[in-house]
């Protein structure tokens, strides 16, 4: 897309009266892959490949790492990670120094109580409606609430990511009322460097990271405001103080400011971030800093997703 190209502005969700929420499986849903004959039942292969892994971490009482799991599930390495971090995600798996195996999920599954999946948390609802299993929450679910929660209260749109194993997930995104979430118009992984929160994740990478990751996702502008060279992005680096909110004004949509925040807790980078409308743009600051003032609160809450 050119400089001069206007991207869309249109709102990803719906934006009633209440924060939705989107978990990191939602987003960008991708084109099922299938193997079908007239004589035999359509099969869905990115569910078999999943199967696979599953099984093969099954075989591992103490855990195994990705590249061995890959290997013996007969999947490239690229491949497996995705599945790896989207099991990871929803609890059916647990990673701990490197090492995956089984979650929660699949010890609820075993044991015939995994029910229905519970509907989204609305404000002022308890945890749990009657008639439910009352189980807790697993992990992601924990972090959706978390998120959904500081869109309500800020009345911005709040993501959470993290930078791992060279890529940016966005692992958490709710809207607010008169804030609806950014539109991923262009791949979040592949302009890391356009919105806040890709610029705040690379600038917590050492320097032979950021490269390898310019060497696969090159800088390019996106609006008439995105930086338009590498050269240009390690200047702005290199004027920021660390541990400083990151903003940007309509570097990624047109009509949109955004601010991005480090969360410190172990090797991994993580990121807090809120955008609104250009329209509404004094609402930034006040959610920045109010975020900002929790920080050790909203890092306990997240600790999981960023660890695994």
């Amino acid at each position: 897309m050119s400089a001069g190209t206007r991207p869309p502005r249109r709102p990803v969700h719906d934006t009633g009266t209440h924060p939705r929420t989107r978990t990191a499986g939602e987003p960008s849903p991708h084109r099922a892959e299938a193997a079908h004959t007239p004589s035999e039942p359509t099969l869905i292969s990115s569910v078999q490949r999943a199967l696979r892994l599953l099984e093969a971490v099954g075989a591992h009482e103490d855990g195994a790492p990705a590249k061995q799991l890959a290997r013996e599930a007969g999947l490239p390495l690229p491949t497996a990670y995705h599945l790896l971090r989207t099991l990871t995600h929803e609890g059916y798996l647990h990673r701990e120094h490197g090492l995956f195996r089984y979650g929660d999920a699949v010890r609820r599954l075993g044991a015939g109580c995994a029910g229905p999946p519970a509907p989204p948390h609305q404000p002022g609802q308890p945890d749990h409606q009657p008639g439910q299993s009352g189980l807790a929450p697993g992990p992601a679910d924990r972090v959706a609430h978390t998120v959904a929660a500081l869109a309500g209260e800020l009345g911005v749109a709040v993501y959470f990511a993290v930078y791992r194993e060279g890529e940016v997930n966005v692992l958490a995104t709710a809207d607010a009322p008169g804030a609806p979430a950014v539109e991923e118009w262009a791949d979040f992984r592949q302009t890391a460097h356009a919105h806040a929160i890709g610029q705040c994740l690379l600038a917590q990478l050492d320097e032979a990271e950021r490269a390898d990751h310019f060497a696969r996702y090159p800088v390019r502008a996106l609006t008439p405001y995105s930086v338009r060279d590498e050269a240009g992005f390690h200047r702005r680096c290199a004027a920021r103080r660390p541990l400083q909110p990151v903003c940007e004004r309509e570097e990624y949509a047109l009509g949109t400011v955004c601010a991005a925040f480090p969360l410190i807790a172990g090797e991994t980078a993580a990121t807090l971030a809120v955008s609104t409308p250009l329209a509404r743009a004094e609402r930034l600051r006040p959610a920045v800093d109010s975020l900002r003032s929790r920080v050790g609160a909203l890092i306990g809450s997240l600790s999981f997703s960023i660890s695994i």
